[in-house]
């Protein structure tokens, strides 16, 4: 049994979560202040989770520590090739050749180059909204126009509006599609049934396709997850993108798995990619990948109830708020529409009268208004302690006015 109750400080590692809240959500200095110290903050905002790394990720560090020499490295043999496409097989049924793996030192700088070597300067690239806001920068920072096409919004469910998909995949300067499999932030894990739509879509129009998969080992129990590649086993034009960072809480490690199909743009990243990768990184994914899967199922176990307990509190605290228990991730992504303006700064909001520490809507992009991204990766202890001062703000709203002050 792992201990997933256990509180760890993590402030003064130079942390993001702890260490960089004010620069990042508020994009102000130090000398921002609020009615809260910063230790005492519920901090439910970057995704990375409030849980010690598994032990046999240290471990796997630990034996590569011993070898003592941490020169310029890349990986060289089968091994780490058996242990990832392992995990892919054993999980998903699904595998692929080892010289189609490549690695990056995260899936964002991955994105940041596949859309230069993709996209021409007068091509754009489509995504579905709301989205991960990153897809949107990976297209502003090479100049190139991005496609939004809006979910279907239904009382808290999402679908994919097919029609809109197809107009806007057919135009003929549209070359690249970036999916979020399973989707961040509405945590849907999409059916092989939407995923084969989606597929047709694709092949039709010839478009290039990122898949994201970096959520896809965070499944509530009872889910599965089909990669992209399984449903278009035999198309070229195919990038997936997973990573060990999510799943066992090492994203400061920096490592990231890039699976490219076609040939020429796989030339074209290790002619151009800085392609050498951290030993003790390399060594940490290795051991998520061969002896992680305990500690995983331990981890899906728990962040179920999290979930639990997240919807019968606000169904009893919140009962305008609308919130379905997210198929995969270990985000919450709640509709608080009913209870504040469009406009209104809800991480501001939160922050000074909670306490708390969130990720509003306007951070993903677009068609997401008055929702909060929650994450609920933490001890149980804290989750109910964010979500009573989450309740007790909102329902203080009207009583107790609350004027933002200038985030600068």
């Amino acid at each position: 049994m792992y201990n997933f109750d256990e509180i760890i400080d993590r402030r003064h590692t130079n942390a993001m979560n702890t260490d960089g809240f004010r620069s990042y959500i508020f994009h102000a200095d130090d000398s921002m202040t609020f009615p809260y110290r910063d230790e005492e903050f519920i901090r439910m905002w970057v995704a990375d989770m409030e849980f010690a790394t598994p032990d046999v990720v240290i471990d796997g560090i630990r034996e590569r520590l011993d070898r003592r020499i941490f020169g310029y490295t890349r990986i060289f043999g089968d091994d780490y090739y058996r242990a990832f496409s392992g995990w892919c097989r054993r999980r998903y049924g699904w595998d692929f050749p080892r010289e189609q793996l490549v690695t990056s030192n995260g899936i964002i700088p991955a994105l940041y180059e596949l859309v230069d070597y993709i996209c021409a300067p007068d091509e754009r690239v489509l995504f579905l909204t709301p989205s991960y806001a990153y897809f949107q920068y990976a297209a502003d920072f090479n100049r190139r126009e991005a496609v939004k096409c809006d979910l279907i919004y239904d009382e808290g469910r999402y679908t994919i509006d097919f029609e809109d998909l197809e107009r806007k995949a057919a135009d003929p300067k549209t070359t690249l599609f970036i999916l979020c499999n399973p989707h961040n932030p509405t945590g849907r894990v999409w059916r092989e049934p939407e995923l084969r739509q989606m597929a047709q879509i694709i092949e039709r129009h010839r478009l290039w396709v990122i898949s994201d998969e970096i959520h896809c080992d965070l499944l509530r129990r009872g889910e599965s997850h089909t990669p992209l590649g399984k449903v278009m086993p035999d198309y070229s034009r195919l990038v997936t993108c997973m990573a060990p960072s999510k799943t066992f809480n090492m994203a400061g490690l920096m490592f990231s798995n890039v699976i490219i199909r076609d040939g020429a743009l796989r030339r074209r990243w290790l002619e151009r990619h800085y392609n050498f990768d951290n030993p003790l990184s390399v060594a940490a994914a290795q051991a998520a990948y061969e002896r992680g899967e305990p500690w995983l199922e331990e981890l899906r176990a728990y962040l179920d109830e999290n979930f639990a307990l997240t919807a019968a509190t606000l169904a009893e605290k919140l009962p305008r708020a609308v919130f379905h228990v997210s198929e995969a991730t270990y985000l919450a992504w709640v509709d608080l529409s009913a209870y504040f303006e469009p406009d209104e700064n809800l991480p501001l909001f939160f922050a000074h009268r909670g306490g708390v520490l969130l990720e509003g809507g306007d951070m993903f992009v677009q068609h997401s208004d008055g929702f909060i991204r929650l994450n609920l990766a933490c001890p149980r202890a804290t989750l109910a302690e964010g979500l009573r001062r989450i309740c007790e703000a909102v329902n203080t709203k009207h009583s107790e006015p609350f004027t933002a002050p200038d985030p600068q």
